[in-house]
């Protein structure tokens, strides 16, 4: 059975842009963001592909034609094989009266219900409905498949199938929790051999998600919303946690069945206008550094009550040991260690898709049953294009008048070079194999350097990412050395950084370009058989440095998606301050550096 995933509107930017005023700073606040598809054969999940990697438009929402041109090709699979086309919103007629309800039983005056009827009738018609969704695949791709072989998956379930897919099948507690998936925004419950249980009490609307509240603090702080909340997170590590907090005071009110209610106006005046009386702000201390920390300590310690008040509700419902957490706020990887080890939970996954990119898998993964997973399938995030030797050396004479490039024999003289690189004060941009999926994992299209140098991360922020200076970089270290650097809690490995991990007091002193303030780090680990290229480099890197990770974060620059082709890895490198690029077996130098 070969099921293709896949999530992106054709006309959800101007609708959204139209209808909502999702222009702008608030550009990304719109249904299907992070576009992608994926690809699943006979149970297994053989490729997949974020839409920006290939478009080059940052967090794009258009339909993914780029994505299942790419995922059918790499597997040989023409449209007309595809047996069925799974997406992850599941608008039914059922939803839309659900979505009329609560327009006319809203506090809103006559005349703005009506404008919220025309603007979601119009949305629903052109763009959520079957019908929409339908016309859409089949104006984009030029073919037009049987019907009954699209199948709409509904949002939150599709967060939940990735992650348990993921994380091997087995049975497990759940809590997902996003901005918004159909008319929820956070749901929790069981998986038990493949079969769901939702505990319906717990679930939480749309009009108090957590997601969204915590995407407003993140516009009043001056971010970009459903784009910047981790500098908000990275932020709230520079103050002590708050004595009290006027959110939990004032905004949020917790319920026994692990529900809550947050009240924040949804226009954006009213909402700025709510947060500087409960912060004591203006429009001056929002650009104050010390203003901003005070408000993201807040913000986080928002996140970090209302989820262990789930937590608390779901260990109580249920007797498993393990927790999957899925959904944008999944990203939150300081909140997300505190859940594991303040809980009863022995193991908890967030996966590498955990936010939007990855309903693609979760829609094609439970279309094609979740219990039809291969024992022996892989859990991989290398699931993107790979460029054989022709294609490099393509871009490279391409780029002939500008770089110069040296060959090395084979894998172990990469590793070995590379290492010697690295040992220097040197950025080197290390492109390999298959390109990672989702924000959450590194590896094959990463920039390196030596964590041993203190001002290295001022050297990557400003010379390279041209990003803020305030924000940490991570580590990336070998599986088995991580408990000797890290204090690992209940947590053995860490392969998709989505937790932190505070750094041993004798290694703080040892790896500064990879520790935050607070001392913490937020670790990705290494092994064999999952990237044997990088954890040769690792290996070689600390036989020569005895440092035993690299700091490791993603191989793009502010507001740019990470690099996929050797094209785009190349322009990258000549744009910024990279000091070497490695490609496959070629390291690169810039002529007349």
């Amino acid at each position: 059975m070969i099921v293709l995933g896949y999530n992106g509107f054709s006309r959800g930017a101007e609708l959204f842009g139209r209808l909502y005023g999702a222009t702008g700073v608030g550009r990304n606040l719109l249904v299907g963001h992070d576009a992608a598809a994926a690809l699943v054969v006979d149970g297994e999940l053989v490729a997949a592909v974020e839409e920006e990697r290939l478009s080059r438009a940052k967090k794009t929402s258009d339909f993914p034609v780029h994505a299942i041109e790419w995922c059918l090709k790499s597997a040989g699979v023409g449209l007309d094989q595809v047996d069925v086309f799974a997406f992850p919103w599941r608008f039914s007629p059922t939803v839309a009266e659900e979505m009329i309800t609560q327009i006319c039983d809203s506090d809103l005056p006559v005349t703005a219900k009506f404008d919220a009827l025309r603007s979601t009738g119009e949305l629903y018609t052109d763009m959520l409905g079957r019908d929409a969704v339908y016309g859409d695949f089949v104006q984009r791709t030029g073919y037009e498949p049987d019907p009954n072989k699209l199948v709409l998956v509904p949002h939150h379930l599709a967060h939940l199938m990735c992650g348990a897919y993921l994380a091997g099948g087995g049975d497990a507690a759940f809590l997902v929790s996003d901005g918004r998936a159909e008319t929820l925004s956070s749901v929790m419950g069981e998986v038990r051999d493949g079969v769901v249980r939702l505990f319906e009490e717990s679930s939480v609307p749309m009009t108090s998600s957590l997601g969204v509240a915590y995407g407003r603090i993140t516009r009043y702080l001056g971010f970009v919303p459903n784009n910047d909340e981790y500098k908000v997170m990275g932020l709230a590590a520079y103050g002590p946690p708050p004595r009290h907090n006027p959110l939990l005071e004032h905004v949020v009110r917790l319920h026994e069945n692990g529900t809550y209610t947050i009240s924040i106006p949804r226009d954006k005046d009213a909402y700025y206008a709510l947060f500087d009386s409960l912060f004591d702000g203006d429009g001056e201390k929002r650009e104050e550094f010390d203003f901003r920390v005070k408000v993201a300590g807040m913000a986080q310690h928002m996140v970090e009550a209302i989820t262990a008040h789930q937590l608390r509700t779901l260990t109580a419902a249920s007797s498993l040991d393990t927790l999957l957490f899925e959904g944008g706020l999944a990203l939150n990887c300081v909140a997300n260690t505190k859940m594991l080890e303040r809980s009863s939970f022995t193991g908890m996954e967030v996966s590498f898709g955990a936010s939007d990119p990855g309903v693609a898998i979760g829609a094609a993964v439970y279309t094609a049953g979740l219990r039809n997973r291969p024992a022996t399938a892989a859990t991989t995030p290398y699931l993107g294009p790979s460029y054989d030797e022709r294609e490099i050396l393509d871009a490279l004479k391409e780029y002939a008048d500008r770089v110069e490039w040296q060959e090395e024999p084979d894998a172990a003289s990469v590793a070995d070079r590379t290492a010697e690189l690295l040992a220097g004060k040197n950025v080197v941009g290390w492109f390999q194999g298959r390109a990672e999926f989702g924000p959450r994992a590194l590896g094959n299209r990463s920039i390196l350097a030596n964590p041993s140098f203190p001002d290295i991360k001022d050297i990557i922020n400003l010379r390279v990412k041209h990003r803020e200076p305030f924000r940490p970089f991570a580590p990336v270290v070998l599986e088995s050395e991580a408990p000797r650097v890290f204090e690992m809690g209940k947590k053995t490995s860490s392969p998709y950084m989505t937790f932190v991990f505070p750094v041993r007091k004798e290694y703080r002193e040892r790896i500064p370009g990879a520790c935050h303030v607070d001392g913490t780090a937020r670790v990705q680990t290494v092994d064999e058989r999952q990237n044997p290229a990088l954890a040769e480099l690792l290996r070689a890197f600390t036989a020569r440095t005895e440092v035993p990770c690299l700091l490791n974060t993603s191989f793009n620059v502010a507001g740019e998606p990470i690099v996929c082709s050797p094209r785009d890895a190349l322009d990258c490198f000549l744009a910024t301050e990279i000091d070497y690029l490695v490609i496959d077996r070629y390291v690169v130098t810039k002529k007349g550096s």
